[in-house]
C-alpha cells in the first residue's frame, strides 16, 4: 500500500481514482483551510487559476518567493509540483463539467483550462481511463435546462450543510444592484480575470444548483473557485462540529445546527471596503452606504434575468470619491479614504493567497481600523477559520446570553478551546439572535 499527500502525486505515480467510489469527486482538501504558510497559499492561488493565467512564475510572484523554492517546497510537501497541481485542478473542473452540464466538450475543455483539445483529451484518459464522451455518458446531465447563454452545473460538498446562516447573511447583507435573492437564489456579478460573471446560488440538499453567465468562458474555472470559496464548500464540517461540540455551552447549538459555514466574499477588498462602511452602522444602513458607492463608481452590466446592474467598484475607480459623497461621520470617511488608497497602491494585499498574520498588521497600521474590522476581514475575506470578533455586538449579546464571559478579553479567553475553529463558533453565537442573516428569506 502505497500513500500519497495529494491526488495530483497519485496521478503522477500513474495511479487513478476508483470509478465505483469516485473519491476524486469529493470536494477540494480542507487540510489546507487552517494553514496561511507558503504551501497553503499556493494551493489556494493555483484553485483560482494563477498558474493557468499567469503560469510558476505568476504564483511565485505573488507568493514573494523564487520560483525554486516554491517547487521545492510543493514537492517536499504535496509530492507534486504547481504544473501538476494545475493540470489536476483543469482535470477536476473538467469532470465537474463534463458530467453536470451539456456544454459541447470542445467548448468546455477550454473553459477547464485547456490550452488544446488534443491535451484535454489525453489528460482525461490519463487520469481518468475514461474518454470524455465515456464521462458524460456516466454523467445524468440529460433533459437538465438551463437559461440561454448560462451554464449550470452543481457545486458538491461534505455533509452536512446548513444553509440559513450561509444564505441568509449573503441575501441580508446584499448591496442592491450587485447582489440580490431572487426566486429562492442568491445572485451576484463577480468581477473576474477576463471580465466578469452573474452568478446564481441555489441551496439543495445535496448539491449548491450553480448557474454562472460569463463574459469570457476562460474564467469558468475560477468562477467556480470564487464560488465555492464564498460558501465555504471546501469546509470539513464533521471535524469542525466534533471540536465544537466538545464545549457543552456550544454543544448543544451544534447538535441543533450541523454545518454551519462562514459566509465569506467573492472579492477580498470589496468586502474590506463594506466592513469599513458598515462600521457602528445597522445592515441596512451599511447597505445604504455601499450602494450609493455603486451607484456613483461601479461599473454597469446587463441582467437579463434579474436585478443586478453594476460591479462592485474597484479601489482604482474609487481614488476618485469626493468624500463630501459619504453621509458618515469625517472619522469613518478618513478610514475608507485610507483604505483605498492602501489598496490601489498595493500597500495592503488581501487576496485569497495572502498572509494572514501580514494581513492583520498591515490593516492594524491604518486609521481607523480596530479590532472588529480586522477579524471581520480576516474571517470573510482572507478565510482563516480561527478569526474571532470578540468584540462585535451581536457576540457579547449571544454570549451574555448563553452564560458566556461578555467582555471581549475574557470571552477571547474562553474562546480558545474553540479553536482552530472559531469563526465557525460566531456563525452559531450570532444565530442565538433574531436577525435577518440567521434565516432565509421568505
Amino acid at each position: 500500500m502505497r500513500f500519497y499527500p495529494t491526488a495530483a502525486a497519485a496521478q503522477a505515480a500513474g495511479f487513478r481514482a476508483c470509478k465505483r467510489c469516485r473519491p476524486n469527486a469529493v470536494p477540494g482538501s480542507p487540510h489546507w483551510n487552517v494553514r496561511a504558510d507558503l504551501v497553503s497559499r499556493a494551493i489556494r492561488l493555483i484553485a483560482d487559476g494563477v498558474v493557468d493565467r499567469d503560469g510558476v512564475a505568476g504564483l511565485a510572484d505573488q507568493l514573494g518567493y523564487s520560483v525554486r523554492q516554491v517547487e521545492r517546497q510543493l514537492l517536499a510537501e504535496l509530492g507534486a509540483g504547481p504544473l501538476a497541481l494545475a493540470r489536476a485542478q483543469r482535470a477536476q473542473t473538467a469532470r465537474l463539467l463534463i458530467e453536470t452540464t451539456t456544454m459541447p466538450l470542445s467548448q468546455l475543455a477550454s473553459a477547464a483550462g485547456f490550452s488544446s483539445l488534443r491535451s484535454f483529451n489525453e489528460t482525461i484518459r490519463e487520469v481518468f481511463a475514461m474518454t470524455p464522451s465515456e464521462l458524460r455518458a456516466r454523467g445524468r446531465v440529460a433533459g437538465r435546462s438551463q437559461s440561454p447563454g448560462s451554464i449550470s452545473l452543481r457545486l458538491p460538498f461534505r455533509q452536512p450543510l446548513c444553509p440559513t446562516n450561509l444564505f441568509g447573511h449573503l441575501a441580508a447583507t446584499a448591496v442592491p444592484g450587485v447582489e440580490e435573492w431572487r426566486d429562492g437564489a442568491y445572485r451576484r456579478a463577480i468581477r473576474l480575470p477576463r471580465g466578469h460573471a452573474i452568478v446564481s446560488l441555489r441551496p439543495m440538499p445535496e448539491y449548491i444548483a450553480c448557474e454562472l453567465s460569463l463574459t469570457d468562458l476562460r474564467d469558468l474555472s475560477t468562477a467556480i473557485s470564487r464560488c465555492r470559496w464564498l460558501l465555504d464548500l471546501d469546509a470539513d464540517p464533521i471535524a469542525i462540529d466534533e471540536q465544537l461540540s466538545k464545549d457543552d455551552v456550544l454543544a448543544p447549538l451544534v447538535e441543533k445546527h450541523p454545518g454551519r459555514r462562514v459566509p465569506r466574499t467573492t472579492d477580498p477588498a470589496e468586502f474590506a471596503l463594506r466592513a469599513v462602511l458598515g462600521q457602528q452602522v445597522s445592515t441596512a444602513a451599511a447597505r445604504t452606504h455601499a450602494a450609493r458607492l455603486v451607484l456613483a463608481h461601479g461599473d454597469r452590466i446587463e441582467d437579463r434575468a434579474g436585478g443586478l446592474t453594476h460591479l462592485f467598484p474597484t479601489p482604482s475607480a474609487l481614488r476618485a470619491l469626493d468624500p463630501a459623497e459619504l453621509a458618515m461621520p469625517r472619522s469613518r470617511r478618513a478610514t475608507l479614504q485610507g483604505l483605498i488608497s492602501a489598496l490601489a497602491e498595493g500597500e495592503l494585499e488581501l487576496g485569497i493567497g495572502g498572509d494572514w498574520a501580514q494581513a492583520r498588521a498591515q490593516l492594524a497600521e491604518l486609521p481607523g481600523i480596530g479590532p472588529w474590522t480586522i477579524e471581520s476581514i480576516a474571517m470573510r475575506a482572507l478565510g482563516d477559520p480561527d478569526a474571532f470578533v470578540a468584540t462585535d455586538l451581536g457576540i457579547r449579546l449571544a454570549a451574555e446570553k448563553l452564560g458566556l464571559p461578555a467582555k471581549p478579553k475574557e470571552l477571547n479567553e474562553r474562546s480558545a478551546a474553540w479553536r482552530p475553529w472559531r469563526a465557525y463558533a460566531v456563525q452559531h453565537l450570532w444565530a442565538t439572535g433574531e436577525h435577518a442573516i440567521n434565516r432565509l428569506p421568505a
